[in-house]
């Protein structure tokens, strides 16, 4: 059983926490002894995954640019060498070429010290094996032994500085140039204006390491320079002002392609020659259409919040079928890898977060992957005087959307929020125009007719933390509005187990 210290360094199926100080309230618990101590738990986590003695292990080590990075990555090769381990020093990284380079590389293991989009003073421990990444029963046991102070018996590695980012660039780079099959072979992005948006995050190299040497105009690219500080934006394709941020840079300079990143480039975003996103629900609708082109009939595996014009999208205008599972990455991923050893067609799995996982790469979720694949479309589609924007017109998008994210007021919060949904569960079954949704894999789904709102809600807990978030969305003007009075019917009945100011900042505006 993890202390209460130990257990709020897991998220989900990462390890996070404060590294940096300098935000008031936020004490560092992400010390140099506790990262030295989660390495220790790796290592023999590893070990026993693998049947390997620790000093037979290789282990890679990556990071992003956050200001923790190299006090981190210290601890971590400085720990895994002090036990013996052959580490593979690979600098500055995406995360997802921390996976890949298990495998090119015959490592045992892998460690990527992110934190994704949080921000600046946290960081964090992901890791890989060869089968991919780790899911929440290993990071309980990788905590246990941190928590425990076992650590494995001293030995002599070795440390080798390896760039194996220059093996991912000209992976990405083979695929353009196999795919688009352009009459000048090496340069199938000439006369492509293409701005990349890194945020100041590791995925900078895109735009010089892949585009340019393909021939790719990349003028008018933006925050390319890692900076551990994010000081234009949070590196978050999800995030308003970064995507706001890319969108006008990309009407700035005329641009055909706009592409973001997250921090650690697992997730991606895209923008189209009129400065509009293809974010979320367009995003999925992209990435569907790429992967059902070799998969006729396929299954999609998206999380729950996704609309209902994706679903009549990728069922009827595309042929494939759509499959709504819980939030959270891996859970997506889970799914996918699950349904195709039951035999079932899914050749991919994506969050509406920008987190998408081909089958075709292993189920890795790779931002960088995601907008090659859909540079490769738009080159494919430019051939044919066609855009992006022929491939998305079907898609049927609603009016309106929003998302209010609930606190819960009590300690012991899943228990709450669980008896939330039960007792709206039974509220919704007995309201004239409401339909409760029989394919919800986490939380309430239901549609609402014309007469209330025209559109659907999605009530949930959060994955890790003790919010439930409400996504609600609506084909008519003023129709989100309309949804939320009649859900406060129930909600202000909740008052004791749900703090309800954002329901009343939305009632309030307008």
């Amino acid at each position: 059983m993890l202390t209460k210290y130990w257990k709020q360094l897991k998220s989900g199926t990462d390890i996070r926490g404060v590294a940096t100080p300098g935000v008031p309230g936020e004490e560092v618990n992400l010390t140099d002894e506790a990262a030295e101590r989660i390495t220790c738990g790796f290592m023999m986590w590893l070990s026993a995954r693998t049947g390997k003695a620790v000093s037979a292990l290789t282990v890679a080590v990556g990071h992003d640019p956050r200001l923790s990075a190299e006090r981190l990555r210290a601890d971590v090769v400085n720990a895994l060498a002090r036990h013996g381990v052959s580490v593979l020093d690979c600098g500055l990284s995406s995360t997802p070429a921390m996976f890949l380079v298990t495998r090119d590389l015959a490592c045992d293991g892998s460690v990527q010290l992110t934190a994704s989009h949080h921000p600046w003073n946290r960081n964090g421990l992901k890791f890989f094996t060869r089968d991919g990444g780790l899911n929440g029963p290993d990071i309980d046991e990788i905590l246990e032994y941190a928590q425990d102070g076992g650590r494995p018996a001293p030995g002599s590695g070795s440390v080798k500085r390896v760039n194996y980012m220059e093996t991912y660039c000209a992976r990405l780079r083979d695929m353009i140039r196999k795919s688009v099959k352009a009459k000048d072979y090496n340069r199938p992005l000439a006369g492509f204006h293409i701005v990349v948006d890194a945020g100041n995050g590791a995925g900078g190299f895109y735009a010089a390491d892949v585009l340019a040497p393909l021939g790719a105009d990349i003028s008018g690219s933006q925050f390319l320079e890692p900076d551990g500080r994010f000081p234009n934006h949070i590196p978050n394709p999800e995030n308003e002002a970064a995507m706001r941020s890319v969108c006008e840079a990309v009407v700035r300079a005329k641009a055909d392609l706009g592409v973001i990143f997250d921090a650690d480039v697992d997730r991606g975003g895209a923008v189209d020659d009129r400065g509009d996103e293809i974010n979320r629900n367009r995003l999925v609708a992209v990435a569907s259409a790429i992967a059902l082109e070799n998969c006729p009939g396929g299954t999609v595996v998206t999380d729950s919040i996704t609309s209902s014009g994706l679903k009549e999208y990728i069922e009827k205008t595309l042929g494939g079928r759509h499959r709504r599972f819980k939030r959270g990455y891996r859970n997506v991923i889970n799914e996918a890898l699950r349904l195709n050893a039951a035999g079932v067609d899914c050749p991919l799995a994506i969050e509406t977060s920008g987190h998408a996982a081909m089958r075709e790469n292993y189920f890795l979720d790779d931002g960088a992957y995601l907008v090659t694949r859909i540079i490769i479309e738009a080159a494919k589609l430019r051939a044919e005087n066609k855009t992006l924007e022929d491939l998305l017109r079907p898609l049927k998008e609603p009016e309106e959307a929003a998302e209010l994210r609930f606190p819960i007021l009590v300690e012991n919060f899943r228990p709450a929020g669980e008896a939330v949904i039960d007792q709206l569960a039974e509220y919704a079954q007995k309201q004239p125009g409401w339909a409760v949704a029989t394919d919800s894999c986490e939380g309430i789904r239901v549609s609402l007719d014309g007469a209330h709102g025209d559109g659907w809600f999605l009530l949930r807990l959060s994955v890790h933390d003790p919010i439930m978030p409400l996504n609600v969305e609506s084909d008519l003007p003023g129709g989100v509005k309309q949804i939320l009075k009649e859900l406060a019917g129930f909600l202000n009945d909740c008052s004791d187990l749900l703090d309800l100011a954002p329901l009343t900042r939305a009632l309030s505006t307008g």
